[in-house]
């Protein structure tokens, strides 16, 4: 969600990083999946020799969501600026009423499916229904999310994340919306947000809203010589896909399962995958539609069930319901922590995954650095 000083952010990243003037800098958006779209873009110029070495992201400060003023106030304004005289603007404030000054809330509206009229947290709801998925099982999701995530802190396994600084000298080694006194009694008094009547999804089995970023450096092998750099891992494929927006938290069922096609993988290929927690019932609703032979013939068009992935390897150490879902930087996010995953855990290959609203899917197919044949 660029601001007004902030419309090519990745040029203002650039320059205030110290890259040069001459180093050219462009912004990526396709909403949630933002930071991994930059990391595809990298890997693309990178693969077609136009760069050697790029620094790929996503950032966000939903914290800095603007708010607007609505159509009403601002055809008013029009109005108003073009009276030339005493009486035209008598005229023009006559007209003003308290409605103009209704504010729009631009994280509200950014979270909402212009299409099909629906906030991500409703295409969540709809999710549950579909495949009955209870508010236990959500909150019990959510905070086995917060305890990975505080075991993570606990044992230091989170080394790519940097301690910030405010202007006052105040040090935040870690993200704040960690809960570690979360027990199922609490999360249970929580109320359901998007369908106050009869819905289950809350604000303690969804995504905090948040701000974060999240860079990565991608080099060419020639780069990684010339410059002896250290290298974590390779991106070694990379698949969008697009659904029905009204279940697009089913995002990541739909593109994970073309690369595992591709490569003739079956799960227990895969060491480890991050798929981001837009919301508790979103991650456990792609788990329900791979287990279904019916979903995966219809919607995936698979022979039969795609199989029924191992929770011990999914988001070892948290994710956005505790850690936070900062929308542009998620896609790099996951894929960064994927990567140190398995470096820690001297494994292979992983895959990262999100959800996109809009009613799409992002999955990225990586490998660590370590030497592992061919």
């Amino acid at each position: 969600m660029p601001g007004p000083d902030e419309v090519n952010i990745a040029r203002v990243v650039a320059l205030r990083l110290g890259c040069g003037k001459h180093v050219p800098a462009w912004t990526v958006q396709r909403n949630c999946a933002s930071g991994m779209q930059a990391l595809d873009c990298a890997a693309r110029n990178i693969a077609s020799g136009r760069a050697h070495l790029i620094l790929a992201g996503g950032v966000e400060a939903m914290s800095h969501a603007p708010v607007l003023l609505n159509n009403d106030m601002v055809t008013w304004l029009g109005e108003w600026s073009t009276a030339r005289n005493f009486g035209a603007r008598l005229a023009a404030l006559s007209k003003l009423r308290a409605g103009h000054f209704k504010p729009i809330i631009g994280l509200l509206r950014g979270l909402t499916d212009p299409v099909v009229g629906l906030s991500m947290g409703q295409t969540a709801e709809n999710l549950a229904h579909r495949f009955n998925i209870s508010r236990e099982r959500m909150d019990a999701f959510a905070l086995e999310s917060h305890h990975r995530l505080a075991q993570a802190q606990d044992d230091k396994l989170l080394g790519e994340i940097e301690t910030l600084y405010d202007t006052k000298g105040n040090a935040y080694e870690h993200d704040d919306g960690l809960r570690r006194d979360g027990d199922m009694a609490k999360m249970a008094k929580l109320k359901p947000v998007f369908d106050r009547e009869f819905g289950n999804v809350t604000a303690g089995n969804s995504a905090q809203i948040t701000d974060g970023a999240a860079l990565l450096v991608l080099a060419s092998a020639e780069a990684v010589e010339k410059y002896k750099l250290p290298v974590l891992g390779r991106i070694i494929d990379i698949q969008w896909a697009g659904l029905e927006p009204a279940q697009m938290g089913l995002g990541p069922a739909h593109s994970i399962v073309p690369i595992m096609q591709r490569h003739n993988f079956t799960i227990p290929d895969i060491d480890y995958w991050e798929i981001n927690e837009a919301f508790a019932a979103q991650v456990l609703a792609c788990l329900e539609a791979w287990k279904e032979d019916d979903y995966c013939r219809t919607e995936l068009g698979l022979e039969g069930a795609f199989g029924e992935v191992d929770l011990a390897r999914l988001n070892v150490d948290g994710g956005g319901v505790s850690i936070g879902h900062p929308v542009g930087a998620s896609g790099a996010r996951i894929v960064l922590h994927l990567l140190n995953v398995l470096k820690r855990t001297n494994t292979r290959r992983g895959i990262a995954s999100l959800c996109i609203g809009g009613g799409q899917g992002g999955a990225m197919l990586v490998e660590s650095g370590r030497e592992t044949g061919p």
